[in-house]
């Protein structure tokens, strides 16, 4: 039990899209499709008490890995500081759970998402220790839950994006990562993965070298974006045929 939490790696890593990670894959994947019966089965107030036990999940998984970080003396400013985007988006997220804070919803929703699914399926951090370690079990299940919230309250509550999100998250996220890369310059440090890409195998893979793969990224983000608006461009569509049927 003890080897779980152990700071030693696993003998072998993380075999990505291997049967265990697969397994893992599919149990949130079957867990957001019952959203779709489950919305029409539950209240409002259990749907409400559902999201707040997500969002206690996903600050526990966050702050658990800080106390693990702590524990065997593996903290440090280089490296685990709240702040890449996938742990910004943590606190981002368990505000919005909280609050029902629409405006914030659609940063949640877009960058919650499409930050958290390159490393839900491929994943950087922990994959040097294989299933069922604490460590990639906590990287799996914390990214999982950041996809799994803006899904739960989209389908089950009918919050959603604008396209008049796109500028703003991109503002604003450029606005961030220039802060990041002056952060990184200083301290050394990798956030963002904008002072190089990450040591294990992603999908950042694929891209150019250095620093060629940063605009990349952004056209990336952008497609990934506007992939998960399409679900809400098709319902705005079918909602304005059918009042122009009616009319």
């Amino acid at each position: 039990m003890i080897e779980l939490f152990s700071v030693t790696t696993t003998d072998t890593p993380l075999q990505v899209f291997g049967p265990k990670h697969l397994t893992v894959i599919a149990v949130f994947v079957v867990f957001w499709l019952s959203f779709i019966y489950l919305r029409n089965a539950w209240n409002e107030t259990q749907k409400r008490k559902v999201r707040i036990a997500l969002a206690i999940a996903l600050a526990t998984a966050e702050i658990s890995i800080h106390i693990w970080w702590a524990y065997w003396g593996i903290w440090s400013i280089q490296t685990t500081l709240p702040l890449h985007l996938c742990s910004i988006m943590v606190w981002v997220t368990v505000y919005v759970a909280f609050t029902g804070d629409k405006n914030l919803y659609e940063f949640t929703y877009f960058l919650g998402i499409g930050g958290a699914l390159q490393a839900f399926l491929t994943p950087a951090d922990g994959a040097m220790y294989d299933i069922p370690h604490y460590r990639i079990m906590q990287t799996l299940i914390a990214h999982g839950l950041l996809i799994t919230i803006p899904i739960y309250m989209a389908v089950m509550e009918g919050f959603r994006p604008t396209l008049s999100s796109f500028k703003r998250i991109f503002i604003w996220t450029n606005i961030y990562m220039v802060a990041i890369f002056i952060l990184n310059r200083i301290i050394g440090s990798n956030y963002l993965f904008i002072a190089q890409k990450p040591p294990s195998p992603t999908l950042m893979d694929i891209l150019s070298p250095w620093p060629w793969y940063i605009p990349q990224l952004e056209l990336v983000a952008f497609v990934i974006f506007f992939v998960l608006y399409i679900p809400f461009l098709i319902k705005d569509r079918l909602r304005q045929k059918s009042v122009v049927e009616v009319v």
